[in-house]
């Protein structure tokens, strides 16, 4: 899915915590149906640490959430609640956005695809999902 490369911003609902990614403007965004990921109905897309930067004093705001093999790092805000953005279990090295989460206005298109997160293992090896947050795989730099 070839697209422009640019800066999102977005948040959480309350806008204490804030980032900004660099990112395509078509995504492909992954619905998964883990037992946490289910219950939040997050749908995120992923891209290497070094594309996201948490701006201000968001850090403030977050809390972290894990469970499982402890990789996944599940931050959400503190006041509000929101997921806005997690480290997952697939990428530790790179970072979940929540696509909703996106200030509207620079994504143009999300393409949804489904990572059957109940069967973790054999969703991992058959999605090549991992690939996502290496930055070779990545058209431009991070966010300016």
């Amino acid at each position: 899915m070839d697209s422009e490369t640019v800066v999102h911003n977005g948040g959480c609902h309350c806008r204490n915590v804030r980032w900004r990614v660099c990112a395509p403007t078509n995504v492909v965004a992954w619905d998964c149906n883990c037992s946490d990921c289910f219950m939040r109905a997050n749908t995120h897309f992923i891209v290497p640490a070094e594309r996201f930067e948490l701006l201000g004093d968001s850090k403030q705001f977050l809390t972290t959430y894990t469970f499982g093999t402890h990789t996944a790092k599940h931050t959400f805000c503190r006041v509000c609640g929101i997921t806005s953005f997690y480290f997952p279990r697939s990428n530790p090295d790179g970072v979940a956005v929540t696509f909703r989460c996106v200030d509207p206005g620079t994504l143009t298109h999300v393409e949804i695809k489904h990572f059957d997160g109940r069967n973790w293992e054999s969703s991992y090896n058959q999605s090549r999902i991992a690939s996502l947050s290496n930055v070779q795989n990545q058209p431009t730099e991070g966010p300016k």
